[in-house]
């Protein structure tokens, strides 16, 4: 029996890794086929010119799209620069997302847009990524240039569409808070931990977070006023107590 069982064990593993490496090789051989098959196009300048710049890939992710020396290049989820499989004119694939795009434009609002091919439905045209300003700035970007009232507006957009969304995590707005904390970076991290309260205005632990950042600071009042506020939400937060009660005692 137990013989059986290893022999079933080691088969069904053998099996997995024939289905993947079969799999990967596919993969491989698509991507081979496919680069066999790009062409140098010649884009006009008009054409480039329309097709440039920034498409709304998500919710806080945008895809940049330029052309150096007639060629074709994206820019995505900070990467310096891809250079996707071209096909023809409108139409590219990109190895790193292993999609196949193509450009086209509203017939009635004359937007551009990325439209993706998905097999079996080649003819079907759907706008999938819509180009926006080159101004645009998504959130995180925001964030990144530390303008957080702008950071905070577009996540607050994203979580009146989505309030499941991965963009506007909890405990990611927490940890970034923390780091700026270690950097002694007091004003980033009040400003962070400010968002995170407009985001879960019900959580104690984002106002336990902000009392910590105004403590470091050197701010006892409004620590005071943030650990309170995070006792109203849970009763139980031990270091908001002890902060509290001491606040009292030396304000008497």
């Amino acid at each position: 029996m137990r013989r059986f069982f290893f022999a079933y064990i080691f088969t069904s593993n053998l099996n997995s890794i024939k289905m993947k490496t079969k799999a990967l090789l596919l993969s491989l051989f698509f991507i081979i086929i496919v680069s066999s098959c790009t062409k140098r196009i010649d884009y006009s300048p008009e054409f480039m010119e329309q097709t440039s710049g920034r498409y709304l890939f998500n919710q806080d992710a945008v895809i940049d799209v330029f052309y150096d020396d007639n060629k074709l290049f994206l820019k995505w989820k900070g990467t310096d620069k891809i250079e996707p499989i071209a096909l023809d004119e409108n139409t590219f694939f990109v190895a790193d997302l292993y999609k196949k795009f193509q450009f086209v434009q509203h017939p009635k609002t004359r937007a551009w847009y990325l439209s993706e091919i998905v097999d079996n439905h080649e003819n079907t045209i759907s706008y999938d990524y819509l180009k926006v300003e080159d101004s645009f700035k998504t959130p995180s970007m925001h964030l990144k240039d530390k303008a957080y009232d702008k950071a905070l507006l577009g996540y607050l957009q994203i979580q009146k569409q989505d309030s499941t969304s991965v963009f506007i995590n909890e405990g990611d707005f927490n940890r970034l808070g923390y780091d700026f904390l270690r950097e002694n970076q007091y004003q980033d991290a009040i400003h962070v931990f400010k968002m995170n309260v407009a985001l879960y205005p019900d959580s104690d632990n984002v106002y336990d977070s902000l009392a910590d950042a105004y403590l470091r600071s050197g701010d006892s009042l409004q620590a005071f006023v943030n650990y309170s506020k995070a006792l109203e939400y849970n009763s139980g937060n031990k270091r908001a107590k002890n902060y509290v009660e001491l606040y009292n005692k030396k304000n008497k």
